[in-house]
């Protein structure tokens, strides 16, 4: 029933989307006014920015708050999941590499099982998590940290310029901004991924879009494998 209701809802969001409506639209990404259609199919439609490369879903198709949690708490994740390990592995691995012993980090968008945090926190750091839905404790948000981690997050943010400017502005200098996503290849491609369908998926970044961030940042971005990219904010400099 949950799913004939979001169809219906779907449908009337598309039609009620129009051309005009999408030509006055800015990038949620990057606020440029360098937005049109991309790609659309029987649910929803998609827009690209031609500045930043960034591909979003109009509002107009995003579900309300309960909608959404009624889809994460589907989810079946949890710390006892080796298949699940090894999926947040392709974070940890990398990011253990650069890290100092005991550092201290945030997981952002721990979800209903918080895992990542756990591995983090059996490898000798010390974990503070944060999950609008699960974990709303907004005080950590407050805190600074030696690096902070978003596994499958950044793809579900409405406003990710907002977000990832307060990931960035509570990092330490030096520190590691950790994020995984899979990654816009082409349009043909996205015409037939699987990744878009799901209804909770409203941003999709490409490798020129985190350059684009990074460039916002005076930073590099490293991107390992098909979905991992690695920030790293830049050391303070001294005063001469």
């Amino acid at each position: 029933m949950l799913i004939l209701s979001l169809i219906e809802k779907w449908f009337m969001r598309y039609v009620q989307t129009t051309r005009s409506e999408v030509e006055n639209m800015s990038c949620i990404l990057c606020q440029e006014n360098a937005v049109a259609h991309y790609h659309k199919d029987r649910k929803r439609c998609y827009l690209h920015c031609g500045n930043c490369d960034l591909v979003f879903v109009p509002n107009t198709f995003h579900l309300t708050a309960l909608e959404e949690k009624k889809v994460y708490d589907q989810h079946q994740n949890n710390a006892l999941d080796v298949g699940y390990r090894t999926f947040l592995s392709r974070l940890v691995n990398p990011l253990l590499l650069m890290l100092p012993e005991h550092s201290k980090g945030l997981d952002f968008g721990s979800g209903p099982g918080p895992t990542l945090s756990l591995m983090m926190s059996e490898a000798g750091h010390k974990m503070q998590i944060y999950d609008p839905f699960y974990a709303p404790h907004r005080s950590v948000l407050s805190d600074c940290y030696d690096f902070i981690t978003a596994t499958e997050v950044v793809e579900h943010l409405s406003d990710p310029s907002r977000v990832l400017e307060l990931l960035w502005s509570i990092l330490k200098p030096g520190g590691i901004l950790g994020i995984m996503t899979k990654l816009v290849v082409s349009q043909e491609a996205f015409e037939k991924w699987h990744y878009k369908n799901d209804p909770t998926h409203i941003s999709f970044y490409s490798k020129k879009s985190f350059d684009y961030i990074a460039r916002r940042w005076r930073t590099t971005a490293e991107i390992v494998g098909k979905d991992v990219i690695l920030l790293r904010k830049p050391p303070k400099q001294r005063m001469l």
